[in-house]
């Protein structure tokens, strides 16, 4: 039998953007994790302490180390699922989240890639705590992460949407 108190609540939090850029570029910069810094608020003093191997693959470990509303926090997460160049999946072993687990999938299309992000998530104290603190600081981080995304990877010219100009009226003479 399942008690009520046992069972923990699961938030969502999706997002996608467009990257102007080719696959395997969007791949290989998500799948470098030195690059999570650079996509993270300053504000949350987020720093990559280490990997278990040179290279992401399942099965990989990280460990982070980042302050949430000043507290100290390390976090460690495992490659649960490592499908290059199409998606990885992350989840939490050791850090502030009951449960973690972020899915990161690439899309190409003919305008360029499309990023999605899939995170599900629970937390100590339930529906009240996430809704006074944890959504609105994952929204605030995901922001950040948008903005930064298009300044680190700008839009090569070669994925940009094309203006089409109108044809010139045929003229008989």
């Amino acid at each position: 039998m399942i008690s009520v108190l046992s069972r923990k609540p699961v938030f969502t939090l999706e997002r996608e953007q467009l990257v102007r850029r080719s696959l395997d570029e969007v791949f290989g910069f998500f799948s470098d994790p030195q690059n999570l810094e650079a996509l993270t608020p300053t504000w949350l003093r987020f720093r990559v302490l280490g990997s278990s191997t040179p290279h992401m693959q399942a099965g990989t470990t990280i460990d982070y180390r980042l302050r949430v509303h000043g507290l100290p926090i390390r976090w460690r997460s495992l490659i649960s699922s490592w499908q290059p160049p199409f998606e990885f999946v992350d989840e939490q072993l050791r850090g502030p989240y009951r449960s973690w687990v972020h899915q990161h999938s690439f899309r190409e299309t003919e305008e360029g890639v499309v990023v999605s992000d899939r995170v599900e998530y629970s937390v100590l104290g339930g529906a009240l705590v996430n809704k006074l603190f944890v959504r609105r600081d994952l929204r605030r981080i995901f922001d950040h992460r948008r903005e930064t995304l298009a300044k680190l990877l700008p839009d090569d010219e070669r994925k940009a949407p094309r203006r089409h100009l109108p044809k010139p009226a045929s003229s008989c003479v």
